[in-house]
């Protein structure tokens, strides 16, 4: 049996392969004959970027009203920055870890123990920023954590940052179960 022409000549199979590879790459990457393989970078800040500092402000500004709000925390400019940072981080990547320990407790009171969860990341906060960030008894963590938690989800709901949305719905009830005067049938 005679081999093809397209196998014998080695610049056809070289193009060959490299032609095959590009159609690869085209249909890995879902892009059309027109579209480049390579975008360059636009200049300027990246969503995820723009994302963390959004919900940094918002978590400043939700610390800001827990410590003018609740007489057993207090904080300075420096404090409330480090504070801040220090609860987003500790929300990334030690609250995941609390809550998964937790959860038969979050099962059983159907997730209210989130809100102790989050009352001990805060005492922690206040406990490792002593001198800038003071929280002084876990009362005041728990009622600091509930007013950041509620002021959080609003502001992430008004500026559509984050997971977190308010859903208001308003239509027509559903309509009467059908009345049944005769009461139980049972059937002999």
């Amino acid at each position: 049996m005679k081999p093809c022409a397209d196998q014998t000549n080695p610049g056809l199979q070289a193009k060959m392969r490299v032609k095959n590879r590009l159609v690869f790459l085209r249909k890995i990457l879902n892009l059309s004959g027109s579209e480049r393989l390579l975008d360059c970078p636009q200049p300027g800040p990246s969503r995820g970027m723009k994302s963390f500092l959004k919900r940094a402000l918002i978590t400043g500004v939700a610390v800001i009203l827990a410590a003018n709000i609740v007489p057993g925390i207090t904080c300075t400019l420096e404090g409330l920055i480090l504070a801040t940072l220090l609860l987003g981080i500790l929300n990334a990547f030690v609250r995941p870890i609390m809550v998964l320990l937790a959860l038969p407790l979050l099962i059983f009171t159907l997730g209210l123990f989130i809100l102790v969860i989050n009352a001990l990341l805060l005492y922690w906060v206040g406990h490792l920023l002593q001198p800038n960030f003071m929280v002084d008894s876990f009362g005041a963590a728990f009622w600091g954590s509930l007013i950041i938690s509620v002021v959080s989800l609003v502001l992430n709901s008004l500026t559509k940052s984050g997971d977190s949305r308010i859903q208001f719905r308003h239509g027509k009830p559903p309509p009467p179960p059908p009345k049944d005067d005769d009461g139980p049938i049972i059937d002999v």
